[in-house]
């Protein structure tokens, strides 16, 4: 293969470089891998992205090399890129976003080597209404996925018994991810906020020693952080699907629920660790587990 090449996709001709650089040292993947799994994942991992600001996280050379966060849509993106002004609140100035929203723009993005890519939980058009309540649980050594596992099923449980689905993924490292649809047009940023550390505080209370929901590092040791400031308006969350950049292509990758207790009841957290290739044969099998973030339409609790 040319270490650079033109390509149509879906009309639009993009130019594709470095395509044999290694990005991933540990198993060998190399741009065009890279790419070639963003094109390959599209179908599902387009309808999270589209019609919210992402945030591209960048590794030009690869895990090993510098890595920057990008927020701006780049000058040199071509005119077809779809933009949009995010952020302009209160004092804040905001700033022009490129937007996912469809394949080639996706495979452009991978060719800038933008391995990771976050998003908001609002979309553009409505920047008001956050559409999920998210929850990173995040563990404190030596805490690991297995305590992350623990504490999922148990807040599982809790919004089973509230009448509200959630849906997790995995962080694509140690933690893993919880949200719970809203997609109602009511919900703010300051509800999703104040009940997801509703929600952490309860199991702060029933395992102390296990949960914590304070912002300090050295209250985490040991316990799984319940990170409920990831539903501040201007935070973004790592995007079902993507890559995440680690020595190996692993990604954050939709789980079912039962997956996440026989991982728990087998002490195997690798179970739940998938990198690329896997995560392509999962989504033949099970098509978008994480579908049910976009459609399911519910209300919080009344405070």
């Amino acid at each position: 293969m040319s270490d650079t090449i033109s390509v149509d996709v879906d009309g639009r001709l993009l130019s594709l470089s470095n395509l044999s650089k290694v990005l991933y040292p540990a198993s060998g993947t190399t741009k065009a891998d890279v790419i070639e799994y963003y094109r390959r994942v599209a179908p599902v991992m387009l309808p999270h992205l589209r019609g919210r600001a992402p945030t591209l996280v960048r590794a030009p050379d690869g895990a090993h090399g510098e890595v920057f966060f990008e927020k701006r849509c780049p000058p040199h993106a071509p005119d077809w890129i779809s933009t949009s002004a995010v952020g302009r609140y209160d004092d804040h100035q905001g700033y022009e976003a490129c937007l996912v929203d469809d394949l080639p723009t996706l495979v452009w993005v991978a060719n800038l080597a933008a391995l990771e890519l976050h998003t908001h939980q609002a979309r553009v058009t409505d920047p008001e209404h956050p559409t999920a309540v998210v929850i990173d649980l995040d563990p404190g050594e030596p805490a690991g996925l297995l305590e992350c596992c623990a504490i999922a099923v148990a807040l599982h449980d809790v919004c089973d018994q509230l009448g509200l689905v959630a849906v997790v993924k995995s962080s694509g490292g140690k933690g893993l991810h919880l949200s719970i649809p809203l997609n109602n047009s009511t919900s703010t940023a300051n509800d999703t906020k104040r009940f997801a550390l509703a929600l952490g505080q309860l199991l702060e209370t029933r395992v102390p020693d296990r949960v914590t929901t304070t912002m300090a590092k050295v209250a985490r040791p040991g316990k799984v952080f319940i990170d409920w400031s990831q539903n501040d308006r201007s935070k973004t969350t790592v995007c079902a699907y993507s890559l995440r950049i680690r020595d190996r292509p692993t990604v954050s990758a939709p789980l079912r629920w039962d997956e996440v207790q026989d991982a728990l009841d087998a002490r195997e957290p690798e179970r739940l660790v998938f990198e690329a290739p896997d995560v392509l044969a999962r989504v033949a099998e099970h098509g978008d587990l994480f579908e049910a973030n976009l459609t399911v339409r519910q209300e919080l609790p009344a405070s």
